[in-house]
Order: C-alpha cells, then sequence, then structure tokens
C-alpha cells in the first residue's frame, strides 16, 4: 500500500506562502512565510480527497520547492 505525502525542499523554498494559501488543510505559515505541516510531519500525509489541491500547489510554486512523493506502507 502506497500513501502520497508532500515534499518541501527547504534548499529551494523562500517563503512566498503560495502554498499554504493553495493547501490550508495541510500547511501553515510561520513567521517569515514558510510553509509547516498542520501535523508537525516532515512529510505530511496529502488525503486522497486533496491530491488536486496538493497538485496544483506543486505545479504553481514559485520555486519549485514542492513535490508529491510516495511512501510504501508495510502494514
Amino acid at each position: 500500500m502506497s500513501e502520497n505525502r508532500l515534499h518541501i525542499d527547504w534548499t529551494a523554498c523562500d517563503g512566498r506562502g503560495l502554498c499554504a494559501e493553495l493547501l490550508p488543510e495541510i500547511l501553515v505559515e510561520d513567521d517569515w512565510g514558510y510553509p509547516l505541516a498542520r501535523s508537525g510531519e516532515v512529510r505530511p500525509v496529502v488525503p486522497a480527497a486533496l491530491r488536486k489541491n496538493a497538485e496544483r500547489a506543486v505545479d504553481q510554486c514559485p520555486a519549485l520547492a514542492l513535490r508529491l512523493v510516495g511512501e510504501i506502507l508495510n502494514r
């Protein structure tokens, strides 16, 4: 089984905050505009219902700092 997670490339991110605006269910902005996962995870899970929104945030990131990644779960 796999799930989609949002990867933030901290070396590329410049803190514009667009991703947090497009994906407020998963991300919030810190005091400088950089995204943080609401869950506290480094790579937050993207629920199936939010997949399209996450794809939009990835596509519109001006710094190309977001990616959707799949992780294999052994349960």
